[in-house]
């Protein structure tokens, strides 16, 4: 009974330890444009809900892919395309952007989730390369030249997406959304049984739970969130490259999601921050940014083995206990 205390004790100190972590960033979100460039802090947080949709795929449902980048950078063409060529506005833009990669990652999903481990992400980066290639020769793309002069219009033909603030606050909102979306998916029924397939996938099987269908439902919704962070990076930026679906995308917000721990919410907006930061603030030096990358991606596999917010987790609910991990 004591034993069942203290791990109650610690769950809840765990969620209220994330609460006030949160708090502090939405307070500190609401006041960041009239601190720090708002366009730096827009490309934070769609790279922010990018990692944290991923982590939904692999933090809580245990799957690794490789070829997230084929559903951001997808639908940053898809909203483009739809944006600049066709002439619908931003909010409908966006959806077509998040069906376009829900329907893209229904089609990956389908033949990814029926391999595991190191097969299903091999699977997950050749269907991702497949799709770059497709978009290096796609007609509605623009080639190598990408989709260029996006313009961002007005949202629901009311507020004029070109005034900084208003576009910040617009992608607040969403980003807001979009994570609030993933933490009911994790903390539902769903989520419970996606937890139950990361530990122990036999086990779920033998409980008659159909592993596959959660799996393509899991790898399906981060895909439709993977995409609603890229076509909300084509209206800021206003433009799609081919960099958005390259495999190097694929391979930042695998970093991202480590360096601020898998398996928390809190973290990959933490880790998407720092990467974004780290790449804006080499971005005029001399000093390549993959070789940062690659050495701080070392110094968290052999310290921060849980990832920054992991580590804080594990020393405030076991101080002073040994690391397992």
């Amino acid at each position: 009974m004591a034993e069942m205390t203290l791990s109650e004790a610690r769950v809840k100190t765990s969620a209220r330890l994330e609460w006030v972590l949160i708090a502090i960033g939405i307070v500190g979100l609401l006041a960041a444009p009239f601190f720090i460039y708002p366009i730096f802090m827009m490309k934070m947080l769609c790279f922010a809900l990018f990692a944290c949709a991923f982590n939904l795929l692999l933090g809580y449902t245990g799957l690794l892919s490789f070829g997230h980048a084929a559903f951001f950078g997808g639908a940053a063409y898809f909203t483009a395309h739809a944006i600049k060529v066709w002439g619908l506005p931003p909010e409908v833009g966006i959806l077509v952007g998040l069906v376009g990669a829900a329907l893209l990652g229904l089609v990956m999903g389908f033949f990814a989730i029926r391999r595991q481990g190191i097969y299903f992400a091999m699977i997950t980066l050749a269907l991702s390369q497949m799709f770059f290639f497709f978009c290096v020769q796609a007609p509605f793309t623009g080639g190598e030249d990408g989709l260029q002069g996006v313009p961002r219009g007005m949202l629901f033909g009311l507020v004029d997406l070109h005034v900084p603030l208003n576009i910040y606050y617009f992608v607040l909102g969403v980003f807001l959304i979009g994570v609030f979306a993933i933490w009911r998916i994790v903390n539902s029924p769903f989520g419970m049984i996606l937890r139950s397939i990361r530990e122990n996938e036999n086990r779920a099987t033998s409980l008659g739970y159909s592993v596959a269908n959660y799996k393509l439902a899991a790898f399906v919704m981060s895909a439709a969130l993977s995409g609603l962070a890229g076509s909300l990076k084509a209206i800021v930026f206003q433009f799609a490259t081919l960099t958005d679906v390259a495999w190097q995308m694929s391979g930042e917000v695998i970093l991202m999601a480590l360096l601020g721990g898998i398996g928390t919410m809190v973290g990959p907006i933490i880790g998407a921050g720092l990467v974004v930061g780290l790449q804006n603030s080499l971005a005029t030096s001399d000093f390549p940014v993959t070789i940062a990358t690659g050495l701080i991606f070392m110094v968290c596999v052999l310290i921060f083995r849980r990832g920054i917010v992991g580590e804080l987790y594990a020393r405030v609910l076991n101080p002073g206990g040994s690391d397992k991990g």
